[in-house]
C-alpha cells in the first residue's frame, strides 16, 4: 500500500516500551507499518526510535509511566555508542507525529473504564465486559490500559447503576435492557427514550401581534391579507391554541384551525410553529421541517422555530445541524433550559464533553427542578 513520502515514519525501524494509554500496541505497529515503517520488537542497532508509553518525562526522554525498561536501556546503549541513533520519545509524540489523539484528548472525549467506575461504584468491570457481550455497550476505543465509551453507553451504564442501588439483581437489570432494546437504540433525551413535546406557541406575543391593515412580521413578501382576514386568521389560531393540549380529537381539530389560520393568512409565524407541532406529534417529520423552515424564513427571532428544528435534525442524526439551530436558539432565548439540556446531550453524543459542560451547568441552574435535574447535576460533577 502506497505510504505519503514525508511520512515521519518511512524507513523507521520502531520499538514500543511499556503500556500505551492512547492505543493498542496493535494499532500502533500497524500504524508504522502503514506509514512506511518497520515495527520491531526489540532494540538492535537498526532501531531508529524507541515509543515509551505514558506521558512524556521533563527531559522528553523517557517517560514516566515507562521507567527504565529494558528496551530504554538497550535504547541509551546503543546511543551511547553511535550518539543520535535511536529517537526516544513518549507516546504523545508519537501521537502527534501520526496524527493520533493523545491520552487526554481521549479522555476529553469520551468516558474511560475507570472514570466510568469511579463514577458508579456499584458498576464492576464484570458489568461492563457482559453489557459488551450482549452489545448493550461498545466501546469507541480500546487501549492497552482502557476502554472509552461515548455517550450513549454512559447512559446505559448509569442506568444498570441505577437499577443496582435499588436492590435489583444484576440479571433483572440486564434483562429489562435486553427488552427495552428496541426502545434503547432510539434513546433520544429522557429517561423512557421519548423527547419532550416541541415548543408550542399558545398566544400572540406583542411582536407577533399582525397589525389590523395587514403585513406579516419580518418583512415577509406576497399579498398581506386584509384587516378582515387577518382578525379572523387571529380567531382561528387562537381556537386551536385552545385544543392543542387537549387528547387526540382534539389535536386533529387545533390542526384544522390552524390550515384556516394560514388559508387567511399564510404568513401567520405561530399558526405555522404549532402546525408543525402537529406534523411532528405523528412523526411527520419532513411536513414539520418544511413548516418550521417557512416560519424562521419569515421571522428570524423566531426561538421556537430554531429549537424545534433543532430537535428534528437530532432525530434525524444530524447532530452538526442539530446543534446550529440549538445554539442560534439560544442567542434568542438564552434563559430557555430545555435548549441548553438538548445541546448538552448533542455535544456529548459527539464527543465534546467540555463543550458540553456550560450547558449542563446552565440547566441545572435555570431549572433546579426539572425532569433532567439529575442527570444535569451528574455532568457537572
Amino acid at each position: 500500500m502506497p505510504y505519503p513520502v514525508d511520512s515521519p515514519f518511512r524507513d523507521q525501524v520502531v520499538v514500543f516500551a511499556g503500556r500505551l494509554t492512547a492505543l493498542h500496541h496493535r494499532a500502533a505497529r500497524q500504524l508504522v507499518e502503514r506509514m512506511g515503517g518497520v515495527a520491531a520488537d526489540d532494540v538492535t542497532p537498526r532501531t531508529t526510535m524507541l515509543v515509551v508509553g505514558g506521558s512524556a518525562a521533563p527531559n522528553g526522554s523517557a517517560a514516566r509511566s515507562g521507567g527504565r525498561g529494558p528496551q530504554l536501556r538497550k535504547a541509551e546503549e546503543v546511543n551511547a555508542a553511535a550518539p543520535g541513533s535511536v529517537r526516544i520519545v513518549a507516546e504523545d509524540e508519537f501521537c502527534r507525529l501520526g496524527g493520533l489523539p493523545t491520552a487526554e484528548a481521549l479522555d476529553r472525549r469520551y468516558y474511560s473504564l475507570r472514570r466510568i467506575r469511579r463514577r458508579y461504584p456499584r458498576i464492576r468491570e464484570g458489568h461492563i465486559r457482559c453489557l459488551e457481550k450482549r452489545s448493550l455497550v461498545s466501546p469507541a476505543v480500546r487501549t492497552d490500559v482502557d476502554r472509552y465509551y461515548g455517550f450513549q453507553g454512559l447512559r446505559t451504564v448509569r442506568g444498570v447503576s441505577d437499577g443496582l442501588e435499588r436492590g435489583a439483581p444484576f440479571r433483572a437489570v440486564l434483562r429489562e435492557l435486553e427488552a427495552a432494546r428496541n426502545g434503547q437504540l432510539t434513546l433520544d433525551f429522557d429517561e423512557s427514550g421519548q423527547a419532550s413535546p416541541p415548543a408550542t406557541i399558545v398566544a400572540l406575543p406583542a411582536r407577533r401581534q399582525l397589525s389590523m391593515d395587514g403585513g406579516a412580521p419580518g418583512g415577509a413578501g406576497g399579498e398581506a391579507p386584509s384587516s378582515v382576514e387577518a382578525s379572523l386568521a387571529i380567531s382561528c389560531f387562537q381556537e386551536g391554541a385552545a385544543l392543542d393540549e387537549g387528547n387526540e380529537r382534539d389535536r386533529i381539530r387545533a390542526g384544522i384551525a390552524y390550515r384556516k389560520a394560514l388559508m387567511l393568512d399564510p404568513n401567520l409565524v405561530p399558526a405555522l410553529i404549532n402546525l408543525a407541532n402537529v406534523h411532528y406529534a405523528r412523526d411527520e417529520l419532513v411536513e414539520a421541517q418544511a413548516l418550521y423552515e417557512r416560519a424562521m424564513h419569515l421571522d428570524g427571532e423566531c426561538f421556537e422555530a430554531r429549537f424545534n428544528l433543532g430537535n428534528i435534525h437530532h432525530d434525524l442524526g444530524r447532530h452538526e445541524d442539530s446543534m446550529r439551530h440549538y445554539r442560534r436558539a439560544l442567542e434568542i432565548d438564552p434563559a430557555y433550559p430545555d435548549a441548553h439540556f438538548y445541546l448538552a446531550v448533542t455535544l456529548e453524543k459527539t464527543g465534546r464533553s467540555a463543550e458540553a459542560r456550560p450547558h449542563w451547568r446552565a440547566y441545572r441552574d435555570l431549572a433546579p427542578h426539572g425532569e433532567w435535574i439529575d442527570l444535569a447535576r451528574e455532568f457537572t460533577e
